[in-house]
């Protein structure tokens, strides 16, 4: 097995056409046991649509349940294989796969600004390589992993892979969510099949040629495409798989835990969030380059991301400071083409996404909360493309629905408290509980509210989680933990066996 997988880096498999050079032709085929193959049921067309242009840029084919089935049934044929390789083997294989994702970086983030409308800075910087960075921190988990642990008492405990595992991975943040998936899940011996969105799946499919490239055995990864409703329960309620890994709206992953239910299969869930940003009135000067911070990090991604601050709560003695250093940034939110370099923001990622964000905006007005600064349609000059206003809502009742739903926009809302319960109150009193974030100078403070918020994540004063932390969140965003040792976990089976020959 090492042998050929010193041959493997020598000498890459043959690679079909490049997909970034071939973005606006028909890729009408599907990633299954090592081979481009056709669906099995004749193509069902699905456009890809830049949201900047508003036009089709590419085509891909729509799997069926039949597709599905011919993926588990790959990983399933793959996986006794796969399983018995070393940690050795499968380091190699990583380490490959990390060094030809690293000369294609440049492909993937211009397919993903394409593809979902990043800016090509933050497609670059942030989105592409964040894969990267995911995959070189399971690399460097796996190499330090113990697989065999002795227990007091002589038992041996083991942690086994736990077998097929279908990945349905979302549009916001495409290389980040797939290598969170499919690295721990190579890397802990089980194999594998994708979907990505079918919003966003350019970046995917080279992610599939890359896995080409590197050499993995035929069927250790997979990938299928189309809509949650059909590919996604197909994937779920196959009886040879053993874990489903999704990332999506809470909506999403209360379908994909009741399709998994009846086969009792574990399930690992990434959902929304609302994260609620408490601003202490302690911060003295350092007030408006928190609040700054606040409203860049809420804007990022166009508001697409499950872990924006999107609910700042600011201390009523300093709320009226701190509404006017956000109005100022909001409106200084540059808007633009994603195709070029800047910090401005880019389109939604898709007609429906733009619809979604103007009519909880217009619900916004409605609640009572007060418009501060953008609002309804487009910004000025931007007739084309899912281009949405940067938004700021200040006094936002606790009842409104932009103070309750997530929104997937950049939309921010502001609200006053009188105490550090009250924070703490109106920031937990909320469905979600993903990441939340408290700026304060006072670092009894800061630890006392950190242990306080209901979520899975806490950051202070702009300090964010490196790769290797583990991601998740409780309440309805969801259960489980991506990235890091505690990812890698996900995918392992705990096994206790008693007398253990010595």
């Amino acid at each position: 097995m090492l042998r050929r997988l010193a041959a493997a880096a020598v000498a890459p498999r043959r690679l079909p056409r490049r997909l970034c050079s071939a973005a606006l032709q028909a890729h009408h085929s599907f990633y299954i046991d090592g081979e481009w193959v056709p669906p099995v049921n004749g193509v069902v067309p699905h456009q890809v649509i830049n949201p900047a242009t508003e036009q089709p840029i590419a085509t891909i084919a729509l799997s069926s349940p039949a597709d599905v089935d011919a993926a588990v049934r790959a990983a399933q044929r793959a996986l006794p294989s796969w399983s018995a390789t070393s940690r050795e083997e499968r380091l190699a294989m990583l380490e490959q796969l990390a060094a030809i994702y690293a000369e294609r970086q440049g492909e993937v983030a211009q397919a993903i600004s394409a593809e979902m409308g990043a800016p090509i800075r933050l497609a670059t910087r942030a989105q592409a390589a964040a894969g990267l960075a995911h995959l070189r921190q399971f690399v460097r988990v796996l190499r330090g992993f113990e697989f065999e642990q002795p227990l007091r008492a002589g038992e041996l405990l083991t942690h086994e892979p736990i077998g097929v595992c279908a990945l349905i991975a979302p549009w916001n943040w495409p290389m980040n969510q797939v290598s969170l998936k499919v690295a721990p899940a190579l890397a802990a011996g089980c194999t594998a099949l994708l979907k990505p969105s079918e919003v966003a799946p350019l970046s995917s499919l080279l992610f599939a040629e890359m896995v080409h490239q590197a050499g993995f055995p035929p069927g250790v990864f997979n990938l299928v495409q189309g809509e949650g409703a059909v590919v996604g329960e197909a994937m779920a309620t196959h009886p040879a798989v053993d874990l489903v890994s999704f990332t999506g709206s809470a909506r999403g992953g209360r379908a994909v835990t009741r399709a998994a239910a009846e086969g009792v299969k574990r399930v690992v869930l990434e959902l929304g969030g609302k994260g609620p940003n408490l601003v202490f009135a302690d911060l003295g000067a350092d007030l408006a380059t928190a609040v700054r911070r606040g409203v860049r990090h809420c804007f990022q991604n166009s508001g697409q991301s499950c872990n924006a601050p999107t609910r700042m709560l600011v201390e009523r003695s300093v709320y009226a400071e701190a509404e006017a250093v956000a109005r100022a940034e909001a409106e200084a939110q540059a808007v633009a083409d994603p195709a070029l370099p800047g910090t401005h923001i880019g389109p939604l990622a898709s007609a429906a996404q733009w619809h979604k964000v103007q009519g909880l905006i217009a619900e916004g007005v409605a609640s009572g909360a007060r418009l501060v600064s953008g609002g309804l349609g487009r910004p000025d000059g931007l007739g084309r493309g899912y281009y949405a206003r940067p938004t700021l809502f200040a006094d936002v009742p606790p009842h409104a629905a932009i103070w309750r739903e997530e929104i997937f926009g950049p939309v921010l809302c502001l609200a006053p408290f009188d105490s550090e319960a009250e924070a703490i109150a109106l920031a937990n009193d909320s469905a979600y509980g993903l990441t939340s974030y408290v700026q304060t100078a006072d670092a009894a403070r800061a630890r006392r509210v950190s242990r306080a918020l209901r979520a899975g994540m806490v950051e202070v004063n702009g300090k964010a989680c490196s790769a290797g932390a583990p991601f998740g969140g409780v309440k309805q965003s969801g259960n489980g933990r991506e990235g890091g040792e505690m990812g890698l976990r996900e995918f392992l089976e705990v096994k206790t066996i008693a007398g253990w020959p010595s």
